[in-house]
């Protein structure tokens, strides 16, 4: 069957009479709403569920750029074109359709954004939208295509799949999908690939650190005091989530001092790697007030009692960061600390932490 798109504009008004008359008798009719299209890049002839379309100016010759909407950066106005179907010779019908690109605006790496808020009401018109606006980007030589379908628009997912998109990550409330143009290897970033902990080692003036145990954990650390730990949550410094896990699990406040060490480790939960930093907080408060949800007890241990435990003695990862706690504690080890930089390269501050060497820092000599 063939599927040709006639412009409104060049239709005779016998061709829109016709088009009353037969799409009300035509089996064709009730896919009014939900006809796909596809345009390839030289003849806008489209696959799915026809087997051939075309658009047709007034003098009857292939012009597919005029079958696409005009651009402008991130918005494209909406065309109506009227669809003419044959099918295998039996007879055609028209019907029409109002076909635009999705409203978008350009990535600095040659790709689209699309914006999730003004996508199509109707799901049934997001296929043929969709089909019409790869098939304008690929004329424009697009690469990237990123597509974020918000949770309440989640029927839209196995259409975009369908189509050629591909997961890339989700979150509560939406999932992004991806697709890439070009001939060769996809070039598009892949998700994060890790997750940022951190853990809170608070010492007192009594020689007495902060530990706690954990609610939820596997039989063989049963009997196991720990540091506090936790992951930072979105858009939160390393510092300011070491203070805040410390105080979601004791109830003790604290103010940050350095980063002493972090570690790398892979394949973790969901197969991501992990970066842990250890942080050297100083306690403002003594009283416990212990996190039901989380955390079974909390109390002040006595240093040496903490570090005699088993589990620690036999693990060499807790070892070598009690060696660096003990050398931080003697003023023989400097630990990281933030600054705050901004770059020329997005203009945006961040934290750089590093070590600077101060001969004047009394808790810090480096010897």
């Amino acid at each position: 069957m063939e599927l040709k798109f006639l412009d409104s504009k060049s239709s005779s008004l016998s061709e829109k009479a016709a088009l009353v008359a037969r799409t009300k008798s035509s089996p064709f009719s009730s896919f009014e709403h939900s006809v796909g299209v596809k345009f390839s890049q030289e003849f806008s002839s489209c696959r799915g569920v026809f087997t051939k379309a075309s658009y047709l100016s007034s003098k009857g010759t292939f012009m597919p750029k005029r079958a696409i909407s005009s651009v402008d950066k991130e918005k494209t106005a909406a065309e109506n074109y009227f669809y003419q179907i044959s099918t295998n010779g039996a007879g055609s019908s028209l019907f029409s359709r109002n076909v635009g690109v999705f409203d978008a605006c350009d990535d600095e790496y040659g790709g689209v954004v699309v914006d999730p808020d003004r996508l199509p009401v109707n799901p049934d018109a997001f296929a043929p939208m969709l089909q019409f606006s790869l098939s304008h980007w690929k004329m424009k030589g697009k690469k990237g295509i990123w597509l974020k379908l918000p949770l309440e628009r989640s029927e839209l997912v196995p259409v975009a799949v369908k189509e050629g998109f591909e997961y890339h990550h989700a979150e509560r409330g939406y999932v992004m999908l991806t697709y890439w143009i070009p001939e060769g290897p996809c070039m598009l970033p892949s998700n994060a690939t890790h997750q940022v902990g951190v853990g809170g080692f608070v010492i007192n003036d009594k020689n007495e650190v902060l530990v706690v145990q954990e609610k939820f954990y596997a039989p063989s650390f049963a009997d196991l005091w720990k540091i506090p730990t936790g992951f930072i949550l979105e858009s939160e410094e390393i510092y300011t989530g070491a203070v805040r896990e410390v105080k979601e699990e004791t109830g003790v406040d604290t103010e940050f001092v350095e980063v002493i060490a972090f570690r790398h480790a892979h394949n973790l939960d969901f197969d991501k790697s992990d970066l842990f930093f250890v942080c050297m907080l100083k306690p403002l408060s003594a009283q416990i007030k212990v996190d039901n949800l989380e955390i079974q007890a909390a109390k002040w241990m006595p240093f040496v009692e903490f570090v005699a435990q088993p589990l620690i003695q036999e693990d060499g990862l807790f070892k070598k960061i009690i060696d660096i706690c003990l050398a931080r504690l003697g003023k023989h080890y400097c630990g990281l600390l933030p600054r705050q930089v901004v770059s020329k390269f997005d203009g945006r501050p961040s934290c750089l932490y590093y070590n600077v060497l101060d001969t004047g820092n009394v808790n810090c000599n480096g010897n």
